[in-house]
């Protein structure tokens, strides 16, 4: 094959296959095989820790902090900084190099274990050598692959969590553990458990991140967010991290600037904890993918938090800013570790020079339908479902994209039938979330439950009815999963519904590149997943 890079973890890879000149996403190859080295070392540096917790020696929260860290940079438009992807490279040999001092034995340890080379000129070809297409067995190729994006999107939740002082030493060892088991010649079995064990430590993360942001923020509540703009200068938060949206609201205060969220940064405004500030305004624009239009129109500052950067316009670059494990060429990046206070005053001295943003919708919508918010629900809706108000709940979380094929999302959305009710999270929403749909006695016929990162809900939310109308089996609700991906926190949420036993999925616009037909099988055969076909057809097979 003559391909610069290989890299197919996210939906829109090049034809269902894999990009090999360019990512889609707009990730050079350089970029690219650097991140296979990275998460190469990342994985020797787990097996030299699990070693370690094997000889009953504890292992440091900040080495747990760097594994996080590392695969959460390698999500999907997180990262284009080749300079901090080999910054992270060299932390993580260095971190690897004390921890192997500590070990006694070091028989039988992987290349990835020993290699201590800080020689940056020799990364680029190496790389070369350590990436998605090292394994030859398609089979094994696509299980691992399979594990190490469930991994990143666990990664993802653990290290929002970090950032508000919580911690799961447990899930953390398992993450290790899995890197190192990657390392590893395993059968094909072995891998089929190890995906499911990834599952089951997905909702121990979604668990313990959703702990962190409701103990922190408080419960979502029920809210209307206002769509339009005010005439002070403004500053755009997109991507997922609450605690730097705490930061940026503490140092607006009495500023004359306003924070408005983008993206995945809208249920922000559920939690009580962000309602006190008087210039949190209101969500501009709609998912990650139109911010080169929606940015350029803002004309204020943005700060990119997580994932979900596209490569920026040159006419809005100098204003766009990241932070944590975010980085793009040339934009301003603001530091600042776990724990730390970051300083956000160039950005707020910036947008004191800008003009206020150009309105381009206005009205509201209503959010905030988390589980403990559904919980206090539950005598109405358990009502309005033995009442036959309601027929059938519809799970349609997950990411929005670039695609048109996900208009197919608007059209299924406006054509179930009006007795049923859509859950959802995630930024999938925004292909629906403004349609009016209507309401069913009082309760709106979409539910927004968050962020992809409050997935967590919607497991409850299920949970929850099953142990209320006193059934065996989760699939006997009357709910369906037509879920949504484009990127590794997909992942991560399909397989944590594999494990808690949900059974035929319906996963699109396309299903993953990275399973092989033989793993596809087993996804088909054991659990039922499904892709989608037409509107219709699918409505008769998902609602009846």
């Amino acid at each position: 094959m003559d391909s610069k890079m290989f890299c197919f973890q996210c939906q829109e890879t090049a034809r269902n296959f894999g990009c090999t000149q360019v990512g889609v996403c707009g990730k050079q190859p350089a970029t690219s095989n650097l991140m296979d080295l990275m998460i190469w070392v990342t994985k020797g540096l787990s097996q030299v820790a699990t070693r370690l917790r094997a000889e009953g020696k504890q292992i440091d929260k900040d080495v747990n902090h760097i594994v996080t860290y590392n695969l959460f940079q390698t999500i999907t438009n997180a990262n284009f900084d080749d300079d901090k992807v080999v910054e992270r490279i060299l932390l993580t040999i260095a971190a690897k190099e004390q921890l192997l001092a500590k070990l006694a034995d070091k028989n039988n340890l992987s290349t990835a274990a020993l290699f201590n080379n800080a020689d940056v000129s020799t990364y680029a070809e190496l790389a070369k050598t350590v990436g998605v297409l090292a394994e030859s067995n398609e089979d094994v190729r696509s299980l691992k692959e399979l594990i190490t994006y469930g991994l990143k999107g666990v990664c993802a939740y653990t290290k929002h969590a970090n950032n508000l002082i919580n911690e799961n030493e447990e899930l953390d060892a398992f993450i290790q553990k899995a890197l190192s088991d990657l390392l590893e010649v395993k059968s094909v079995d072995e891998l089929v458990a190890l995906t499911l064990e990834t599952g089951k430590w997905g909702v121990a993360g979604m668990a313990l991140l959703d702990t962190a942001n409701t103990s922190t923020y408080g419960h979502p509540e029920i809210t209307k967010v206002k769509l339009g703009v005010g005439k002070n200068p403004g500053i755009l938060i997109s991507g997922h991290d609450l605690r730097d949206l705490e930061m940026l609201l503490e140092q607006t205060q009495g500023t004359g600037v306003d924070v408005y969220t983008h993206s995945e940064m809208l249920p922000a405004h559920y939690y009580p904890a962000f309602k006190k500030y008087p210039n949190f305004y209101g969500n501009y624009g709609n998912a990650w993918w139109m911010q080169k239009k929606e940015f350029e129109s803002f004309n204020g500052p943005i700060l990119m938090t997580t994932n979900c950067i596209v490569p920026p316009a040159e006419s809005y670059k100098a204003r766009l800013f990241t932070t944590g494990a975010t980085g793009f060429p040339g934009c301003k990046h603001i530091a600042g570790n776990i724990g730390e206070q970051k300083d956000f005053s160039e950005i707020i001295a910036l947008a004191k020079t800008c003009p206020a943003p150009t309105q381009i919708e206005d009205g509201e919508l209503v959010g905030g339908f988390a589980h403990e918010q559904v919980f206090a629900l539950a005598d109405k809706v358990v009502d309005a479902v033995k009442s036959g108000a309601i027929k059938k709940f519809v799970v349609m979380g997950g990411c929005d994209g670039r695609s048109k094929s996900r208009d197919y999302y608007t059209e299924f959305a406006k054509a179930l039938p009006k007795d049923t009710v859509i859950l959802t999270a995630g930024c999938a929403k925004y292909k629906y979330i403004k349609l009016n749909l209507g309401d069913i006695g009082g309760i709106p016929r979409v539910l927004d439950a968050g962020q992809c990162n409050d997935s967590y809900s919607l497991a409850l939310i299920a949970l929850k009815l099953k142990e209320v109308f006193g059934l065996d089996d989760i699939n006997d609700l009357p709910i369906a999963y037509n879920i949504a991906w484009y990127e590794q926190k997909a992942v991560i949420v399909l397989l944590a519904l594999l494990y808690l036993g949900v059974k035929n999925i319906h996963l699109g616009p396309t299903l993953p590149a990275f399973l092989s037909p033989n793993v596809a099988n087993v996804l088909v055969e054991n659990f039922g997943i499904a892709g989608i076909s037409s509107v219709e057809d699918d409505l008769k097979v998902l609602v009846g």
